[in-house]
């Protein structure tokens, strides 16, 4: 319509201007999430991916990301649900690596059809990660006593209150290599020719953006706005898509309002936060950030 409506204008009053719209996908992926603890999931990113894509004139779509991972279910769903859309917009998807696209940062970030990201931006981790604490021995200090009842003899698998099988570990890594073979089979099917042979590229190590261009990760060095300048010209605006406000100004959730809390839910919420954020906490310092 738009385009429709410039072509009418006299010429002298033609808007030139190029107009992409922009989503920031910033911070660890994980499902749920609250005012306490928002985080990246289908859920709270659909709304302004899908938003992003009806730009009808718009040439392409620009993402910024910057995360640690988290995720790998919520990262393949982000993932395809941006491939899904440019397919059917017929757009074309940049995406722009900020400090870090590891992990399940990066599977999204290979959603785009070209990477670019800074020299100094931390890209790759390829691999599956899982992390908990052990406590028996503190359990015996203090004379508690473990009491569990299963319909299952594999129901209390990893039980962190009690020492670990190996059994439950060998299950465990079995898992984790499914995830990860899933994650290079993506990886490799959308990077193609131009992965380099690198028998370090899926082990789980990251690089520097400069190094990440030689192995085939990114596709280029620069930043969003001299690159979709210098692509789409001088006049190129950059408009920044958000998640809808209500009525009073305030944001949206997923199903169009908010909720008000009740005080035991907002304590609930705080401390389940209190977890999620030591857990958010050692995902960024994994990469000194």
């Amino acid at each position: 319509m738009k385009r429709l409506l410039n072509r009418l204008l006299p010429k002298s009053m033609r808007s030139e201007a190029v107009i992409i719209p922009v989503v920031r996908l910033h911070g660890t992926i994980m499902p749920g999430g609250n005012q306490f603890r928002p985080s990246l999931s289908l859920a709270s990113t659909a709304g302004v991916i899908e938003k992003a894509f009806a730009f009808t004139d718009a040439p392409a779509v620009a993402f910024s990301i910057n995360s640690p991972g988290g995720s790998p279910v919520q990262s393949r769903l982000i993932y395809k649900r941006i491939r899904d859309l440019a397919a059917e917009k017929n757009k074309q998807v940049l995406m722009f690596v900020e400090d870090v696209a590891a992990s399940g940062g990066y599977m999204i970030a290979v959603a785009g059809d070209e990477i670019i990201a800074d020299p100094s931006s931390i890209v790759g981790s390829i691999g599956v990660i899982s992390a908990s604490f052990g406590f028996p021995e503190l359990m015996k200090k203090i004379g508690v006593e473990r009491r569990v009842y299963t319909a299952g003899q594999n129901k209390s698998v990893l039980d962190p209150f009690r020492p670990e099988k190996k059994d439950d570990i060998e299950r465990l890594k079995a898992l984790q290599l499914d995830v990860h073979q899933t994650f290079i089979d993506l990886v490799k099917e959308r990077r193609g020719a131009r992965l380099k042979d690198d028998p370090d590229l899926f082990t789980g190590l990251f690089w520097s953006g400069t190094r990440a261009i030689e192995l085939g990760l990114i596709d280029r060095l620069g930043d969003m706005r001299s690159v979709l300048k210098e692509r789409f010209g001088e006049k190129t605006q950059l408009r920044l898509i958000t998640q809808p406000r209500g009525l009073f100004g305030r944001k949206l959730g997923v199903f169009g309002s908010r909720a008000s809390l009740s005080a035991p839910d907002i304590a609930a919420a705080a401390a389940s936060g209190l977890v999620d954020a030591a857990e958010e906490r050692a995902l960024w310092a994994r990469f000194g950030l």
